[in-house]
């Protein structure tokens, strides 16, 4: 087993982890295409904040850009993203860009390529594995085989990491998901469950996702609903779940690479096969609408009247740099459209990317004025942990505080300001 030479190609916020915690049992190659990511990798910054600097520093992992290195090897994981179009169609072009290149460097006869990026089921077989072919020249099945273990990374979770979880896995053959066992059982603590096959792997990744999407979105309905009757959906929410069997889920801003685009995968793929996926599809229109929803709630609470706003925090969660797919950007867009002059801040996101990403310059002062409106988009620390005296200094007198997760609900910020909240 420590013989086995392995190459993870992309080091993101799914490849890093996973190649760094191989390399404490393996031989490993972290390939990215991105240059400048190597560069910041080897002087040991991960700029996801996902593995610390001591430890990547420490770790044998070694890193690369050429692609040509990385021949021969025993075992090739793929964990490049697969966004979704604007259509909200799949976006394969990493994962098919990813599979020529692999298939180019298939030299070792029984080499496995497994699939950790999120897909929907029959992509590892019927769509990679061709490509594989056509790239190497070699056959699928007998010159090298594919393999399936879905990724579950939770950004900024630091008890659900990749060595403390049960990893999915899945073969070509009854072989080769006993060696990915072998190899993956190696590195977590929780063991490995061997999926009966890769398509039933490729489908429980997505509806992992996809039940939560569904929850998340009754929930945000039903914020909706008690909006109108005047009541707060946390206070609701404190007492049902003091039920034994009440689910723990939250309404919110639903964006990120996992929740916010994994249902439209399997929806596509039900569509494809002539079904209709009401519910999936029901839960995403009620999430992608929710930031419009409370900008135009927001709209409201100010009298319909333009004005300063402060948006605390763009990134797509809380306590971590991760800015794709954030749907603060549509709470952001509507107050714009409605009038309002909007000042962003977030301590955790890049400046350059949110510039480059939303074309949206975060100010590292705005929360040195007061506003109108101080929208607390997102709960990070930073943000968690502000006196009330301070927070009440971001409103002028009449203004509002808008706490869209509830985050300071125990806080008395006096009468001289109004407060809004889910």
């Amino acid at each position: 087993m420590k013989d086995i030479r392995i190459v993870v190609v992309g080091l993101g916020y799914v490849g890093l982890p996973l190649a760094v915690a191989l390399a404490r049992k393996f031989s490993v190659v972290g390939l990215d295409v991105n240059k400048s990511r190597i560069a910041e990798l080897r002087e040991g910054h991960d700029r996801t904040g996902e593995v610390e600097t001591e430890i990547l520093s420490q770790s044998p992992l070694d890193l690369t850009a050429d692609a040509d290195t990385c021949r021969g090897a025993d075992l090739y994981i793929v964990t490049v993203p697969t966004p979704v179009q604007s259509d909200n169609r799949p976006d394969l072009d990493a994962i098919t860009s990813a599979s020529r290149t692999v298939g180019t460097l298939l030299d070792k006869p029984g080499a496995i390529v497994v699939y950790e990026s999120t897909v929907y089921p029959g992509v590892t077989e019927e769509i990679c594995g061709p490509l594989l072919e056509q790239a190497s020249g070699k056959v699928c099945g007998r010159d090298f085989f594919l393999g399936y273990s879905p990724e579950r990374i939770n950004p900024g979770d630091r008890e659900h990491t990749v060595d403390r979880i049960v990893k999915v896995v899945a073969g070509q053959n009854a072989d080769v998901t006993e060696t990915l066992a072998r190899i993956y059982g190696a590195v977590t603590s929780a063991g490995v469950f061997r999926a009966a096959s890769i398509r039933a792997a490729e489908a429980a990744k997505v509806i992992e996702n996809a039940q939560r999407d569904i929850n998340i979105a009754f929930m945000n309905e039903i914020a909706q609903i008690f909006a109108k009757l005047d009541i707060s959906v946390w206070d609701v929410l404190d007492a049902a779940g003091t039920k034994w069997n009440f689910l723990n889920f939250q309404p919110g801003l639903v964006g990120g690479h996992c929740i916010g685009i994994d249902p439209y995968y399997l929806s596509y793929r039900a569509q494809q096969l002539g079904h209709d996926p009401q519910v999936i599809l029901a839960g995403r229109s009620i999430n992608d609408g929710m930031g419009r929803w409370i900008a135009d709630s927001l709209h409201r609470e100010t009298g319909e009247r333009a004005g300063s706003v402060l948006v605390m925090g763009l990134t797509f969660k809380e306590d971590v740099p991760d800015l794709r797919n954030s749907r603060v950007i549509d709470v952001i867009r509507r107050l714009e459209e409605l009038g309002h002059r909007i000042t962003v801040h977030d301590p955790r996101a890049d400046v350059e990317e949110a510039r480059h990403e939303y074309g949206i310059d975060l100010a590292g002062d705005a929360l040195d004025r007061s506003y109108d409106l101080v929208v607390a988009a997102v709960p990070h620390a930073e943000y968690r942990q502000m006196p009330a005296e301070a927070i009440a200094r971001l409103a002028l007198d009449g203004g509002c505080i808008a706490d869209l997760k509830g985050m300071w609900r125990s806080l008395d910020f006096g009468g001289r300001i109004g407060r809004w909240t889910l």
